[in-house]
Protein backbone atom coordinates (compact mmCIF):
# COMPACT_ATOMS: atom_id res chain seq x y z
CA UNK A 1 0.00 0.00 0.00
CA UNK A 2 0.82 3.63 -0.68
CA UNK A 3 1.36 4.34 2.86
CA UNK A 4 4.12 1.71 3.47
CA UNK A 5 6.37 2.88 0.99
CA UNK A 6 5.71 6.14 3.24
CA UNK A 7 7.03 4.83 6.07
CA UNK A 8 9.60 2.49 4.00
CA UNK A 9 10.97 6.77 2.78
CA UNK A 10 11.19 7.95 6.32
CA UNK A 11 13.16 4.67 7.60
CA UNK A 12 15.73 4.77 5.10
CA UNK A 13 17.84 7.92 6.06
CA UNK A 14 19.36 8.59 2.30
CA UNK A 15 15.92 9.00 1.18
CA UNK A 16 14.51 10.92 4.11
CA UNK A 17 17.08 13.32 3.40
CA UNK A 18 16.15 13.71 0.14
CA UNK A 19 12.99 14.24 0.67
CA UNK A 20 13.41 17.15 3.28
CA UNK A 21 15.89 18.66 1.27
CA UNK A 22 13.38 19.00 -1.82
CA UNK A 23 10.49 20.16 0.85
CA UNK A 24 13.24 22.56 2.25
CA UNK A 25 14.34 24.34 -1.30
CA UNK A 26 10.41 24.67 -1.95
CA UNK A 27 9.69 26.47 1.07
CA UNK A 28 12.39 28.80 0.31
CA UNK A 29 11.02 29.01 -3.27
CA UNK A 30 7.54 29.95 -1.97
CA UNK A 31 9.17 32.51 0.22
CA UNK A 32 10.70 34.16 -2.37
CA UNK A 33 7.98 33.78 -4.46
CA UNK A 34 5.89 36.16 -1.85
CA UNK A 35 8.50 38.92 -1.56
CA UNK A 36 7.11 41.30 -4.50
CA UNK A 37 8.82 44.49 -6.08
CA UNK A 38 7.79 47.86 -4.24
CA UNK A 39 4.72 50.24 -5.62
CA UNK A 40 2.36 47.26 -7.05
CA UNK A 41 -1.50 47.97 -7.51
CA UNK A 42 -3.25 44.71 -6.84
CA UNK A 43 -6.65 45.51 -8.11
CA UNK A 44 -5.00 46.14 -11.56
CA UNK A 45 -2.72 43.26 -11.32
CA UNK A 46 -5.36 40.68 -10.80
CA UNK A 47 -7.57 42.72 -13.98
CA UNK A 48 -4.77 42.57 -16.41
CA UNK A 49 -4.07 38.67 -15.51
CA UNK A 50 -7.71 37.67 -15.83
CA UNK A 51 -7.57 39.73 -19.83
CA UNK A 52 -4.38 38.13 -20.98
CA UNK A 53 -4.75 34.02 -21.15
CA UNK A 54 -1.36 33.54 -21.64
CA UNK A 55 0.14 35.44 -19.20
CA UNK A 56 -2.79 33.72 -16.84
CA UNK A 57 -1.15 30.68 -17.84
CA UNK A 58 2.21 31.57 -17.54
CA UNK A 59 1.67 32.97 -13.70
CA UNK A 60 0.25 29.65 -12.98
CA UNK A 61 3.90 27.96 -13.55
CA UNK A 62 5.20 30.80 -11.36
CA UNK A 63 2.70 29.64 -8.57
CA UNK A 64 1.18 32.99 -8.75
CA UNK A 65 4.87 34.77 -8.44
CA UNK A 66 4.57 36.91 -11.49
CA UNK A 67 0.78 37.81 -10.74
CA UNK A 68 2.51 39.31 -7.77
CA UNK A 69 5.70 40.64 -9.55
CA UNK A 70 7.61 39.46 -6.88
CA UNK A 71 11.40 38.40 -7.44
CA UNK A 72 11.25 35.16 -8.91
CA UNK A 73 8.36 36.59 -10.95
CA UNK A 74 9.81 34.82 -14.26
CA UNK A 75 10.39 31.68 -12.92
CA UNK A 76 12.48 28.79 -14.69
CA UNK A 77 10.97 30.52 -18.21
CA UNK A 78 14.53 32.17 -19.38
CA UNK A 79 15.99 28.82 -18.23
CA UNK A 80 13.59 26.83 -20.58
CA UNK A 81 13.63 29.37 -23.36
CA UNK A 82 17.50 29.17 -23.38
CA UNK A 83 17.40 25.15 -23.53
CA UNK A 84 14.89 25.42 -26.26
CA UNK A 85 16.89 28.09 -28.31
CA UNK A 86 20.07 26.12 -27.73
CA UNK A 87 18.46 22.49 -28.90
CA UNK A 88 16.88 24.31 -32.16
CA UNK A 89 20.71 25.72 -33.28
CA UNK A 90 21.69 22.05 -33.02
CA UNK A 91 19.31 21.51 -35.79
CA UNK A 92 21.37 24.41 -37.62
CA UNK A 93 24.94 24.16 -36.30
CA UNK A 94 26.71 20.28 -37.12
CA UNK A 95 29.05 21.75 -34.43
CA UNK A 96 26.85 22.47 -31.49
CA UNK A 97 24.33 18.91 -32.65
CA UNK A 98 28.37 16.65 -32.11
CA UNK A 99 28.84 18.83 -28.64
CA UNK A 100 25.19 17.59 -27.50
CA UNK A 101 25.09 14.02 -29.01
CA UNK A 102 28.33 12.96 -29.95
CA UNK A 103 30.67 14.17 -27.29
CA UNK A 104 29.29 12.08 -24.15
CA UNK A 105 29.11 13.34 -20.21
CA UNK A 106 31.39 16.09 -20.89
CA UNK A 107 30.15 17.39 -24.21
CA UNK A 108 26.61 17.38 -22.66
CA UNK A 109 27.72 19.38 -19.22
CA UNK A 110 29.14 21.92 -21.74
CA UNK A 111 25.78 22.15 -23.66
CA UNK A 112 24.13 22.73 -20.13
CA UNK A 113 26.54 25.23 -19.41
CA UNK A 114 25.73 27.13 -22.40
CA UNK A 115 22.24 27.18 -21.54
CA UNK A 116 22.98 28.42 -18.10
CA UNK A 117 24.98 31.43 -19.31
CA UNK A 118 22.01 31.93 -22.51
CA UNK A 119 19.93 32.59 -19.24
CA UNK A 120 21.36 35.32 -17.85
CA UNK A 121 20.78 37.88 -20.91
CA UNK A 122 17.19 36.26 -21.96
CA UNK A 123 16.15 36.95 -17.78
CA UNK A 124 17.54 40.41 -17.62
CA UNK A 125 15.62 41.34 -21.42
CA UNK A 126 12.49 39.64 -19.98
CA UNK A 127 12.71 41.15 -16.82
CA UNK A 128 13.07 44.83 -18.50
CA UNK A 129 10.15 44.16 -20.87
CA UNK A 130 7.64 43.48 -18.13
CA UNK A 131 8.59 46.15 -16.23
CA UNK A 132 8.41 48.29 -19.24
CA UNK A 133 4.83 46.64 -19.56
CA UNK A 134 3.43 47.03 -16.13
CA UNK A 135 4.45 50.43 -15.81
CA UNK A 136 2.71 51.32 -18.91
CA UNK A 137 -0.08 49.61 -18.03
CA UNK A 138 -0.45 51.47 -14.83
CA UNK A 139 0.10 48.04 -12.33
CA UNK A 140 3.42 50.23 -10.92
CA UNK A 141 4.32 53.44 -9.97
CA UNK A 142 6.72 54.94 -12.31
CA UNK A 143 10.97 54.39 -11.73
CA UNK A 144 13.62 55.84 -12.38
CA UNK A 145 16.81 54.89 -14.13
CA UNK A 146 18.70 53.45 -10.83
CA UNK A 147 15.17 51.56 -9.43
CA UNK A 148 14.78 50.22 -12.88
CA UNK A 149 18.31 48.59 -12.84
CA UNK A 150 17.89 47.47 -9.70
CA UNK A 151 14.68 45.51 -10.21
CA UNK A 152 16.08 44.15 -13.59
CA UNK A 153 19.05 42.74 -11.37
CA UNK A 154 17.06 41.44 -8.82
CA UNK A 155 14.40 39.74 -11.30
CA UNK A 156 17.36 38.82 -12.82
CA UNK A 157 19.61 37.18 -10.05
CA UNK A 158 15.97 35.26 -8.96
CA UNK A 159 15.72 33.61 -12.21
CA UNK A 160 19.46 32.22 -11.87
CA UNK A 161 18.93 31.50 -7.86
CA UNK A 162 15.57 29.02 -9.53
CA UNK A 163 17.54 27.56 -12.16
CA UNK A 164 20.50 26.53 -9.15
CA UNK A 165 17.48 25.31 -7.25
CA UNK A 166 16.28 22.94 -9.77
CA UNK A 167 19.23 21.95 -10.55
CA UNK A 168 20.55 21.11 -7.14
CA UNK A 169 17.28 19.36 -6.56
CA UNK A 170 18.48 16.93 -9.41
CA UNK A 171 21.49 16.51 -7.71
CA UNK A 172 20.98 16.59 -4.72
CA UNK A 173 17.09 15.34 -3.63
CA UNK A 174 14.83 12.85 -5.88
CA UNK A 175 13.55 13.33 -9.50
CA UNK A 176 14.22 16.64 -11.90
CA UNK A 177 14.43 19.87 -10.52
CA UNK A 178 13.18 21.80 -13.14
CA UNK A 179 9.95 19.83 -13.28
CA UNK A 180 9.68 19.72 -9.39
CA UNK A 181 9.96 23.17 -9.06
CA UNK A 182 7.25 24.13 -11.32
CA UNK A 183 4.92 21.45 -9.99
CA UNK A 184 5.33 23.37 -6.61
CA UNK A 185 4.02 26.53 -8.56
CA UNK A 186 0.84 24.47 -9.91
CA UNK A 187 0.15 23.18 -6.39
CA UNK A 188 1.02 26.47 -4.16
CA UNK A 189 -1.60 28.23 -6.42
CA UNK A 190 -4.21 25.89 -6.52
CA UNK A 191 -5.67 27.01 -3.06
CA UNK A 192 -6.14 30.69 -3.98
CA UNK A 193 -7.97 28.99 -7.50
CA UNK A 194 -10.48 26.90 -5.25
CA UNK A 195 -11.21 30.20 -2.58
CA UNK A 196 -11.94 31.86 -5.90
CA UNK A 197 -14.27 29.42 -7.03
CA UNK A 198 -15.71 29.25 -3.44
CA UNK A 199 -16.06 32.82 -3.02
CA UNK A 200 -18.31 33.13 -6.50
CA UNK A 201 -20.28 30.26 -5.54
CA UNK A 202 -24.07 30.38 -6.70
CA UNK A 203 -26.50 28.21 -7.04
CA UNK A 204 -27.18 28.92 -10.99
CA UNK A 205 -23.85 27.23 -11.81
CA UNK A 206 -24.54 23.91 -9.83
CA UNK A 207 -24.09 22.78 -13.69
CA UNK A 208 -20.58 24.51 -14.33
CA UNK A 209 -19.46 23.02 -11.17
CA UNK A 210 -20.60 19.08 -11.90
CA UNK A 211 -18.99 19.43 -15.34
CA UNK A 212 -15.84 20.91 -13.94
CA UNK A 213 -15.49 17.51 -11.49
CA UNK A 214 -16.40 14.82 -14.17
CA UNK A 215 -14.00 17.00 -16.79
CA UNK A 216 -11.00 16.97 -13.96
CA UNK A 217 -11.44 13.08 -13.23
CA UNK A 218 -11.00 12.47 -16.88
CA UNK A 219 -8.86 14.55 -18.13
CA UNK A 220 -6.68 12.61 -15.14
CA UNK A 221 -7.70 9.19 -15.97
CA UNK A 222 -6.55 10.47 -19.37
CA UNK A 223 -3.25 11.90 -18.42
CA UNK A 224 -2.39 8.84 -16.67
CA UNK A 225 -3.23 6.58 -19.33
CA UNK A 226 -1.77 8.34 -22.37
CA UNK A 227 1.40 9.04 -19.68
CA UNK A 228 1.97 5.26 -19.10
CA UNK A 229 0.99 3.72 -22.19
CA UNK A 230 3.65 1.67 -23.70
CA UNK A 231 4.21 -0.06 -27.64
CA UNK A 232 6.19 -2.76 -26.20
CA UNK A 233 8.81 -4.08 -29.07
CA UNK A 234 9.88 -7.54 -28.62
CA UNK A 235 13.69 -8.32 -28.04
CA UNK A 236 15.35 -11.49 -27.69
CA UNK A 237 19.25 -11.70 -27.07
CA UNK A 238 21.54 -14.41 -28.80
CA UNK A 239 23.10 -17.32 -26.48
CA UNK A 240 26.94 -16.87 -25.70
CA UNK A 241 29.24 -18.78 -23.90
CA UNK A 242 32.08 -17.48 -22.05
CA UNK A 243 34.21 -20.77 -20.58
CA UNK A 244 31.78 -22.64 -18.55
CA UNK A 245 29.02 -19.75 -18.46
CA UNK A 246 26.26 -19.10 -20.97
CA UNK A 247 24.62 -16.09 -21.09
CA UNK A 248 21.93 -14.60 -22.97
CA UNK A 249 18.95 -16.18 -24.89
CA UNK A 250 16.30 -14.58 -23.05
CA UNK A 251 13.44 -12.55 -24.18
CA UNK A 252 12.37 -8.80 -23.11
CA UNK A 253 11.02 -5.81 -24.61
CA UNK A 254 11.58 -2.20 -25.57
CA UNK A 255 8.69 -0.21 -23.84
CA UNK A 256 8.42 2.66 -26.40
CA UNK A 257 6.44 5.26 -24.86
CA UNK A 258 3.07 6.95 -26.77
CA UNK A 259 4.36 9.93 -25.37
CA UNK A 260 7.99 10.05 -25.37
CA UNK A 261 7.80 14.14 -25.27
CA UNK A 262 6.34 14.24 -22.08
CA UNK A 263 4.88 17.83 -21.07
CA UNK A 264 7.87 19.79 -22.49
CA UNK A 265 6.20 20.76 -25.99
CA UNK A 266 3.29 22.58 -23.75
CA UNK A 267 6.45 24.41 -22.18
CA UNK A 268 8.04 25.02 -25.33
CA UNK A 269 5.11 26.36 -27.37
CA UNK A 270 3.71 28.48 -24.17
CA UNK A 271 7.60 30.25 -24.25
CA UNK A 272 6.95 31.08 -27.68
CA UNK A 273 3.35 32.25 -27.68
CA UNK A 274 4.43 34.82 -24.87
CA UNK A 275 6.65 36.79 -26.76
CA UNK A 276 4.50 37.96 -29.59
CA UNK A 277 2.25 38.59 -26.52
CA UNK A 278 4.37 40.74 -24.95
CA UNK A 279 5.60 42.89 -27.90
CA UNK A 280 2.14 43.33 -28.54
CA UNK A 281 1.19 44.91 -25.15
CA UNK A 282 4.68 47.18 -25.30
CA UNK A 283 3.79 48.39 -28.53
CA UNK A 284 0.27 49.09 -27.43
CA UNK A 285 -0.72 52.75 -28.68
CA UNK A 286 1.79 53.55 -30.84
CA UNK A 287 1.51 54.99 -33.98
CA UNK A 288 2.43 53.60 -37.55
CA UNK A 289 3.81 51.01 -38.96
CA UNK A 290 4.23 49.41 -35.29
CA UNK A 291 1.10 50.20 -33.59
CA UNK A 292 -1.06 48.25 -36.52
CA UNK A 293 1.27 45.30 -36.06
CA UNK A 294 0.49 45.18 -32.37
CA UNK A 295 -3.20 45.70 -33.09
CA UNK A 296 -3.11 42.89 -35.58
CA UNK A 297 -1.52 40.81 -33.32
CA UNK A 298 -4.01 41.19 -30.42
CA UNK A 299 -6.91 40.82 -32.79
CA UNK A 300 -4.89 37.18 -33.17
CA UNK A 301 -4.84 36.85 -29.69
CA UNK A 302 -8.09 37.77 -28.87
CA UNK A 303 -9.59 35.39 -31.48
CA UNK A 304 -9.85 31.65 -29.69
CA UNK A 305 -10.22 29.77 -32.84
CA UNK A 306 -7.15 31.44 -34.54
CA UNK A 307 -5.15 31.53 -30.98
CA UNK A 308 -6.16 27.93 -30.46
CA UNK A 309 -5.36 26.45 -33.81
CA UNK A 310 -1.59 27.82 -33.46
CA UNK A 311 -1.02 26.55 -30.25
CA UNK A 312 -2.31 23.12 -31.02
CA UNK A 313 -0.07 23.05 -34.11
CA UNK A 314 2.55 24.32 -32.01
CA UNK A 315 2.52 21.46 -29.63
CA UNK A 316 2.22 19.13 -32.15
CA UNK A 317 5.22 20.29 -34.35
CA UNK A 318 7.35 20.72 -30.87
CA UNK A 319 6.91 17.14 -29.90
CA UNK A 320 7.78 15.84 -33.11
CA UNK A 321 10.92 18.00 -32.69
CA UNK A 322 11.60 17.22 -29.09
CA UNK A 323 11.05 13.58 -29.64
CA UNK A 324 13.63 14.32 -32.44
CA UNK A 325 16.31 15.05 -30.03
CA UNK A 326 15.81 12.77 -26.92
CA UNK A 327 14.94 9.61 -28.80
CA UNK A 328 17.76 8.45 -31.59
CA UNK A 329 16.58 4.86 -32.87
CA UNK A 330 20.30 4.18 -34.49
CA UNK A 331 22.29 4.91 -30.81
CA UNK A 332 18.81 2.18 -29.43
CA UNK A 333 20.39 -0.19 -32.69
CA UNK A 334 23.65 -0.13 -31.90
CA UNK A 335 23.57 -0.63 -28.53
CA UNK A 336 20.74 -3.92 -28.92
CA UNK A 337 23.83 -4.90 -31.29
CA UNK A 338 26.19 -4.50 -29.46
CA UNK A 339 24.72 -6.41 -26.65
CA UNK A 340 23.58 -9.15 -29.05
CA UNK A 341 20.17 -8.25 -29.05
CA UNK A 342 17.75 -8.02 -32.19
CA UNK A 343 13.79 -7.70 -32.79
CA UNK A 344 12.58 -10.82 -34.25
CA UNK A 345 12.30 -11.32 -38.40
CA UNK A 346 14.62 -7.33 -38.11
CA UNK A 347 18.18 -7.67 -39.09
CA UNK A 348 20.37 -5.81 -36.53
CA UNK A 349 21.86 -2.73 -37.01
CA UNK A 350 20.48 -0.04 -39.94
CA UNK A 351 17.23 -2.62 -40.45
CA UNK A 352 16.58 -2.36 -36.85
CA UNK A 353 16.68 1.65 -36.80
CA UNK A 354 14.61 1.86 -39.36
CA UNK A 355 11.92 -0.47 -37.78
CA UNK A 356 12.08 1.97 -34.33
CA UNK A 357 11.87 4.99 -36.96
CA UNK A 358 8.49 3.85 -38.52
CA UNK A 359 7.10 2.74 -35.19
CA UNK A 360 7.61 5.68 -33.15
CA UNK A 361 6.28 7.46 -36.70
CA UNK A 362 3.02 5.45 -36.15
CA UNK A 363 2.75 6.23 -32.61
CA UNK A 364 3.69 9.57 -32.32
CA UNK A 365 0.95 11.09 -33.69
CA UNK A 366 -1.38 9.49 -31.26
CA UNK A 367 0.84 11.72 -28.10
CA UNK A 368 1.27 14.75 -30.44
CA UNK A 369 -2.85 14.90 -30.96
CA UNK A 370 -3.24 14.01 -27.32
CA UNK A 371 -1.24 16.51 -26.26
CA UNK A 372 -2.33 19.11 -28.24
CA UNK A 373 -5.95 18.56 -27.37
CA UNK A 374 -4.40 18.87 -23.29
CA UNK A 375 -2.73 22.01 -24.21
CA UNK A 376 -6.71 23.73 -25.68
CA UNK A 377 -8.17 22.35 -22.68
CA UNK A 378 -8.14 25.62 -20.65
CA UNK A 379 -10.02 27.73 -23.71
CA UNK A 380 -12.21 24.63 -23.71
CA UNK A 381 -13.41 24.55 -20.14
CA UNK A 382 -14.07 28.42 -20.47
CA UNK A 383 -15.89 27.93 -23.11
CA UNK A 384 -18.18 25.22 -22.10
CA UNK A 385 -18.29 26.68 -18.17
CA UNK A 386 -18.13 30.43 -18.94
CA UNK A 387 -16.11 30.29 -15.79
CA UNK A 388 -12.43 31.43 -16.41
CA UNK A 389 -11.25 30.43 -12.99
CA UNK A 390 -12.19 26.58 -13.68
CA UNK A 391 -10.16 26.80 -17.19
CA UNK A 392 -6.77 27.13 -14.78
CA UNK A 393 -8.46 24.91 -11.88
CA UNK A 394 -8.79 21.92 -14.06
CA UNK A 395 -6.43 22.93 -17.06
CA UNK A 396 -4.72 20.00 -18.95
CA UNK A 397 -1.31 21.38 -19.13
CA UNK A 398 -1.40 21.94 -15.33
CA UNK A 399 -2.99 18.28 -14.80
CA UNK A 400 -0.50 17.06 -17.32
CA UNK A 401 2.08 18.62 -15.21
CA UNK A 402 1.18 17.34 -11.82
CA UNK A 403 0.43 13.96 -13.52
CA UNK A 404 3.26 13.39 -14.93
CA UNK A 405 6.04 14.46 -12.23
CA UNK A 406 4.01 12.55 -9.56
CA UNK A 407 4.67 9.43 -11.48
CA UNK A 408 7.91 10.38 -12.33
CA UNK A 409 8.95 10.91 -8.86
CA UNK A 410 6.91 7.65 -8.02
CA UNK A 411 9.12 5.50 -10.54
CA UNK A 412 12.41 6.76 -8.89
CA UNK A 413 10.83 6.44 -5.54
CA UNK A 414 10.17 2.66 -6.41
CA UNK A 415 13.51 2.18 -8.24
CA UNK A 416 15.67 3.14 -5.19
CA UNK A 417 13.41 1.38 -2.63
CA UNK A 418 13.66 -1.83 -5.13
CA UNK A 419 17.64 -1.20 -5.00
CA UNK A 420 18.23 -1.14 -2.10
CA UNK A 421 16.12 -4.32 -1.08
CA UNK A 422 18.46 -5.80 -3.45
CA UNK A 423 21.45 -4.80 -1.36
CA UNK A 424 20.15 -6.39 1.27
CA UNK A 425 19.19 -9.52 -0.67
Amino acid sequence: MWYEKVIQIFKIKELRDKFLFVFAIFTVFRIMANIPIPGINPENLKAFFDQFQVLGLLNIFTGGALERLSIVMLGLGPYITATIILQLLTMIFPQLEELYKGSGEEGKKKFEQYGRILTVPLAAVQGFSMLVLFTKQGLIGEMDFAAKLSAVFTITAGSILLMWFGELISEKGIGNGVSLLIFAGIIADFPRSIGEMISTYEPSMIPSYLIFFVMALLIIAGVTLINEARRNIPVSYAKRVKGRMVYGGASTYLPLSVNPAGVMPIIFALSILTFPSLITNFLSGAAGFWGKISQLVEAFFNNLWAYGITYFLLVFVFTYFYTLITFEPKSIADNLKKMGGFVPGIRPGESTAKFLEFVLNRVLPVGAFFLGLIALMPTIMQVVTNIAVFSFLVGGTSIMIIVSVVLETMREVDSQLEMREYDSF
